[in-house]
């Protein structure tokens, strides 16, 4: 009988705390006013073109990189920013000109640029991303790709007034 009294205060335990931290999660979300900025990482301005070309696809495509551009504090969309975005493609090295192209976000603040398939240069597969216009601050990004024979690559940008 002490066993079973023993997993029935557990079991109460356990779902009161989780019962807790459940509640006290659903507070997060709904503080967007609290949204922090992406930082910018050392190094992600390797090989950047400053006023790369809008273009509709880097090179003949296959790969996609898409994301969001939101504002920090309280997380609203970004309509209209402009997202740089270069890397070592079977097509060419990250500081061939060829190998860079910007688009801009949607009304909803996406964006979605296709270029050739990225493969590793210097280690482990990779892209870099740069929100470089003037209204926010820059951020440069440099996601790593888990696999190189990965097809599409998500990054989100949460920027900071200038």
């Amino acid at each position: 009988m002490s066993e079973i009294g023993f997993e029935r205060r557990a079991l109460l335990l356990g779902g009161g705390a989780l019962a807790t931290a459940g509640v006290a999660g659903l507070d997060l979300p709904a503080r967007a006013s609290g949204l922090a900025a992406t930082p910018t990482i050392r190094g992600g301005a390797n090989n950047y073109i400053p006023g790369a070309q809008i273009v509709e696809r880097i090179g003949g495509g296959g790969f996609v990189i898409s994301g969001t551009v939101r504002r920090a504090g309280d997380g609203a969309p970004l309509a209209g920013q402009r997202i740089q975005m270069w890397a070592h493609t079977k097509e060419g090295s990250e500081s061939d000109p060829r190998s860079h192209g910007a688009t801009l976000t949607d009304a909803n603040g996406v964006f979605r640029l296709e270029m050739p398939q990225i493969i590793p240069a210097l280690g482990q597969a990779h892209a870099h991303l740069a929100y470089d216009s003037m209204e926010f601050e820059t951020v440069f990004l440099r996601p790593l790709l888990s696999s190189a024979r990965d097809t599409s690559l998500e990054a989100h940008f949460v920027l900071q007034r200038a």
